[in-house]
């Protein structure tokens, strides 16, 4: 990644960027960090979380302070949550190391989710760890009881939501299996930079991780949320693909018998039509005409080659009737899958060799009919996955905090006493001096001591976040005082939830996951 910016504050104590913004790679497996996040949403077409936020239900913390910033297609999980209808949440957790105050954001996720009444799964991504980080099992095990008992500690309830392993989970090694058939290696290389020097398990592994983030729709089709950093998002859209291509049918919007996969050319066809179109006479708008219409229109230049390829189909398509419908796409359906779709299909439609168009039906009925006649007829159903992403919360000496820097993070199982002294040695984002810092401020949106405020000590109290932020950026506040209330603070966390951890070790044990690998050391 290279880089050329400006930054400038941003009250969630992350960084804006203003100029020159970065060139991003998202790796999943590197260790890099994202320093304009408002370019993901130009390059990888992530949305704004501020864009939902005024419909999520009691938003949790990391929410309401933007520390979770973005999201894919979470107005979907929204709908289900607010109609009190089935949802899921979903993440995995590769055991590397100690559970750090990092993961705590995502297990306060699942967690979030969870209460709000979805169906929460959390698994252990051994086989990814296996693979990409050549762990032994002996390694993995070590671990994965410890991001167990901190997650039941922080609120998981085992009983109502789902625990597993990958490498012991038959039917998501099974689902694994069939997603493979959907994948190719170019896409391997494509998204994830996978060249011959790739070993085929570490290819495996991410398989199976689409097969983790469709797993919780294998009893029902339903939306689905993964919250993770921004550096997984390869990972989501890639299931989204997947979830694409295992569907019997594709539903789409249409206006002749032509195809148009194009949303801009759909566009354009939309425009003819409604300028064509005669509401008081049931004269049909002729392809032709519309072709005529689209030619002499004043378009932009990035509609004209839209438009260049919507002529050419109008005319060749003659005086055929243009006419909005919603059409079925026969993508991978059995003959009795498709034949009980054209029998469901109510009212006026038209049935074609590979596709079926209705026009009496809206896109949100027809998706939930060929869903409907999918499962029917053995089919999964898949909604495509949707995601939020969090801000990565900077390590302690600067950069990313990582579960293999022991300096940059702190466990959840430190000691209470170790985790009081990482803070108070912790870099901040104060002046040189006291007397520089009460004239010029604090900066606390370069300071990882006020993110542990921000992501954690806080908690649910805003007010406090604020005054602590403001009594830094005003000058009123000085590092030594903010690092021992914040050190203090952290010890009585630490204290607090390896107290739970240990109140919980029965109801991790009546858990149905297993803790030791039966696989060869």
């Amino acid at each position: 990644m290279t880089a050329d910016h400006t930054d400038t504050a941003a009250t969630d104590g992350g960084t804006e960027t203003t100029d020159g913004a970065d060139d991003l790679a998202l790796d999943p497996w590197g260790s890099s960090t994202v320093s304009d996040y408002r370019k993901l949403f130009e390059e990888f077409g992530i949305e704004s979380f501020e864009d939902v936020l005024g419909d999520v239900p009691t938003p949790h913390y990391l929410m309401r302070r933007a520390i979770i910033f973005g999201h894919r297609d979470y107005r979907r999980v929204l709908a289900a949550m607010r109609d009190d209808e089935p949802f899921a949440a979903l993440s995995g957790f590769m055991p590397t190391g100690d559970p750090h105050i990092g993961h705590k954001m995502v297990f306060d996720e699942i967690i979030w989710h969870q209460e709000q009444g979805g169906d929460a799964t959390a698994l252990i991504a051994d086989l990814e760890a296996h693979a990409a980080r050549a762990l032994s099992w002996a390694e993995i095990d070590e671990h994965t009881k410890d991001y167990l008992l901190s997650l039941l500690a922080l609120g998981f309830d085992p009983e109502a939501g789902t625990l597993y392993r990958q490498s012991t989970n038959r039917e998501v090694q099974d689902l694994a299996f069939e997603l493979g058939i959907e994948a190719n290696f170019s896409e391997f290389e494509g998204i994830y930079g996978f060249d011959g020097e790739t070993d085929v398990s570490h290819m495996q592994s991410v398989v199976t991780q689409m097969a983790d983030i469709l797993s919780p729709q294998l009893d029902e089709p339903k939306p689905t949320v993964v919250p993770v950093g921004p550096d997984q998002d390869p990972h989501v859209r890639f299931a989204r693909d997947l979830a694409a291509r295992t569907r019997y049918f594709g539903v789409t919007e249409a206006f002749a018998s032509f195809e148009v996969d194009d949303e801009d050319e759909r566009a354009l066809l939309a425009r003819a039509y409604d300028a064509l179109r005669d509401p008081d006479t049931d004269e049909p708008v002729r392809c032709v005409a519309a072709a005529d219409w689209l030619a002499d229109a004043d378009l932009t230049d990035a509609d004209g080659d839209a438009r260049d390829r919507v002529v050419e189909k109008l005319e060749a398509a003659g005086k055929e009737p243009l006419r909005p419908r919603v059409r079925f796409l026969d993508r991978n359906a059995t003959d009795e899958a498709f034949e009980a779709l054209i029998d469901a299909v109510a009212g006026e439609k038209r049935v074609f060799e590979g596709h079926v168009d209705s026009f009496e039906m809206d896109r949100d009925a027809a998706e939930d009919l060929a869903r409907e006649v999918e499962v029917a007829h053995g089919g999964y159903g898949f909604v495509p996955p949707s995601s939020i992403y969090h801000r990565f919360m900077t390590g302690l000496t600067g950069g990313k905090m990582s579960s293999s820097i022991p300096a940059s993070h702190i466990s959840l199982l430190d000691d209470p006493e170790e985790g009081y002294d990482k803070v108070k040695a912790a870099t901040t984002g104060g002046r040189t001096s006291a007397e520089e810092q009460r004239e010029l401020g604090g900066e606390p949106d370069d300071c990882p001591v006020y993110e542990l405020y921000a992501y954690l000590l806080a908690s649910d109290d805003d007010e406090f976040a604020e005054r602590v932020y403001e009594e830094c950026r005003e000058g009123e506040r000085l590092c030594g005082d903010c690092k021992e209330q914040a050190a203090t603070l952290m010890e009585e966390f630490l204290a607090e939830h390896q107290e739970k951890r240990a109140e919980v070790e029965e109801r991790l044990e009546a858990a149905d996951i297993e803790l030791e690998s039966p696989r060869r050391r």
